[in-house]
């Protein structure tokens, strides 16, 4: 018999895929049943997820989101967008600056305490909260699934179409290549639970409330 949902791994955390034929309502039953016989693999993780096999509106996508929650010990961090256009997009972009030395960006578990300095090549995403006093330090892209209280570099080899991201942005500095958002500018413009991305625009750093809007417009390279 076809399974209605399965779970998969990915660089994010899970995919979810769920079957496109079946009335939503039992979707939902059958979500929360596969998720309860998975709950003592998953544990107290704390993951991204997404869902494929079907559309999902913003509302249904969070009633899974609760279901799941609800039924295990899963965190769940984000719901990670899995549109293949804008993947296929990202990869030609990202094509284009491979290099022999070129470093994709890596993942750090776990919450940068105050005194704690963190270095990536590459881009990197922090699956936890970056604390005040820690600092994050990165040639490419930061993004914290979590708080992000400490001081962020970003593009720090001069790469200032580098951006910055945060479920809850209350940095203490922010820098993007040689462009940087004093203590106080920084943490008035960003403080907030709602998650945010800095960039820099006409050399200024600029902090706003992360919709597709704002995702379109930022340059890869």
């Amino acid at each position: 018999m076809k399974q209605s949902v399965m779970i998969k791994g990915n660089a994010y955390g899970i995919t979810v895929v769920l079957d496109p034929q079946i009335p939503f309502p039992q979707l939902k039953e059958d979500v929360s049943a596969k998720f309860r016989e998975s709950a003592s693999f998953f544990k107290n993780a704390k993951m991204a997820v997404s869902f494929e096999g079907r559309p999902l509106t913003d509302e249904e996508q969070m009633e899974l989101v609760g279901v799941i929650s609800d039924s295990s010990a899963i965190h769940v961090l984000c719901v990670v967008d899995t549109d293949r256009e804008k993947e296929e997009l990202f990869r030609s972009k990202v094509s284009r600056v491979e290099s022999p030395d070129y470093n994709p960006g890596q993942f750090y578990k776990g919450t940068l305490r105050g005194g704690q300095v963190l270095e990536a090549e590459g881009s990197i995403i922090i699956l936890g909260d970056v604390n005040p006093g820690g600092k994050v330090i990165a040639k490419g892209n930061i993004i914290v699934l979590g708080a992000l209280k400490g001081t962020a570099y970003a593009g720090i080899s001069g790469n200032d179409h580098a951006f910055v991201a945060a479920l809850e942005m209350d940095a203490m500095q922010i820098r993007i290549g040689d462009v940087i958002a004093r203590s106080d500018d920084a943490r008035a413009s960003a403080r907030t639970s709602t998650p945010k991305i800095a960039f820099v625009e006409d050399g200024n750093i600029y902090v706003e409330t992360i919709c597709k809007e704002v995702i379109n417009d930022i340059k890869l390279i």
